[in-house]
């Protein structure tokens, strides 16, 4: 059986959008709360916070709601679009409010952002799943997150390129123009992924393949309730995303103003480090997937772990910047991609079909939780201890994810069963 590719690249056009945002969001966001509204670090922390604290009641709650709509469109569909509409329209009022240096208006729009953000997240990431048979979501899951990479790098040359080195940077282009990708892509979604048919097709081959969904739970059968063993297994890979989102979003909130003020990188050219790892990461989702479908999800998202901890640890004894700092980054890329292809996978493993939305949301409420912590944590060590903390801090939280990580026993790839059961179904086309 093979993936359906191109499907899953239009599939992916949402995420695009989703991280062509948050890139911009993480990058630019920062700045303008210090060098405009001169805002400290522990509070900017805190703005920077806000959206996952949003997030940690959005992200479920739309999750399950888009799990129990049904329309014309589909279960996702309808709040992807309005979602994105809304968005797409606040986001160019922070560029505008920092034009006129009016925090009021700043703070109004990026409420209103972020809440439209956080309304069609979960039923985004959740299309895939609801369209991919199981034993093909870590590859899905690969291709998912290559184009929210692409989406990632859109953003860092826009940054690295329009943001001039001296005097004070006019970011309403770069807004202007990742609205727009944003709202063409989810206009090429609408036209050429028909959610209802899809999902319909998928369940069949599901149905082909023996796999009924839920059945992980006890018994086998979809009403029981989940299984103690596999229930641990679910608190602890959740756990662990915490933890490696603890380190990761430290240095991604934190490394525009970190890059500017402890290495000295002037202007824009703090994103071309990102750059690197996100191009990095983009040439590592599709190995990744293949590696997790030969030796398992959890050993690869060990390896990233173990990868990830010791770029970190070793960016910590980098005092100024040099052109090899550059390699670190691209192998942080690399690992990043080995967690984050299959650490979304194995959660939505443990579910049921009708639950996928729901799950979706549990693994969001983890992992934006401990974004709701890092930045104010992490912040407060960069405002009262120093810089040279923020990359000891991450190496420590991804560590921590390794011990949590190795207890987890279920959600791991599964076998494709034999040919003669898919002869019915082309899902290459």
């Amino acid at each position: 059986m093979k993936l359906n590719t191109k499907r899953t690249i239009l599939v992916g056009l949402a995420f695009l959008s989703i991280s062509a945002f948050w890139q911009l969001y993480d990058s630019i966001i920062p700045l303008i709360l210090k060098n405009t509204f001169h805002i400290s670090d522990t509070v900017s922390g805190g703005i920077m916070a806000m959206d996952n604290v949003l997030a940690l009641f959005m992200l479920p709650f739309f999750g399950s709601l888009s799990d129990k709509v049904h329309t014309r469109l589909g279960r996702r569909t309808p709040f992807i679009l309005c979602g994105t509409a809304a968005a797409v329209i606040a986001m160019l009022f922070l560029p505008f409010a920092d034009n006129i240096v009016s925090l009021g208006l700043f703070v109004t729009a990026l409420c209103v952002t972020l809440v439209a953000m956080g309304s069609y997240r979960s039923p985004a990431v959740s299309l895939m799943p609801d369209v991919t048979p199981k034993p093909l979501r870590s590859k899905a899951n690969a291709i998912i997150n290559l184009m929210g990479a692409v989406g990632g790098v859109i953003s860092l040359i826009l940054i690295s390129t329009l943001i001039p080195k001296t005097g004070k940077p006019d970011y309403f282009p770069i807004f202007l123009v990742v609205a727009l990708v944003m709202a063409a892509s989810v206009l090429i979604l609408l036209w050429k992924v028909k959610e209802n048919p899809l999902r319909e097709e998928r369940e069949k081959i599901d149905l082909a393949l023996d796999i009924e969904e839920g059945t992980v739970q006890e018994e086998g059968t979809v009403s029981a309730p989940m299984a103690p063993e596999v229930k641990r297994s679910l608190i602890l890979i959740l756990i662990s995303v915490s933890f490696w989102f603890m380190g990761y979003n430290a240095v991604t909130t934190a490394f525009s103003k970190y890059a500017q003020i402890y290495w000295g990188i002037q202007g824009g050219g703090f994103a071309n480090c990102l750059l690197v790892a996100t191009i990095a990461a983009i040439c590592s989702y599709i190995p990744v997937g293949a590696i997790a479908s030969r030796i398992g999800r959890k050993k690869t998202i060990l390896g990233g772990v173990v990868l990830l901890a010791s770029m970190f640890a070793l960016g910590a004894t980098v005092k100024e910047y040099h052109v090899w700092i550059n390699g670190l980054f691209a192998l942080v890329g690399v690992a990043w991609a080995a967690i984050n292809v299959n650490s979304y996978p194995m959660v939505v493993e443990m579910s049921k079909g009708s639950d996928i939305g729901k799950f979706t949301g549990f693994y969001y409420t983890f992992s934006m939780a401990a974004q709701i912590v890092t930045p104010i944590l992490s912040g407060f060590l960069l405002e009262h201890v120093g810089y040279h903390t923020l990359f000891p801090y991450a190496a420590l939280f991804v560590t921590a994810a390794f011990f949590t990580m190795l207890f987890v026993k279920h959600g791991d790839s599964k076998p494709i069963p034999k040919k003669s059961k898919l002869e019915a179904f082309d899902v290459d086309d």
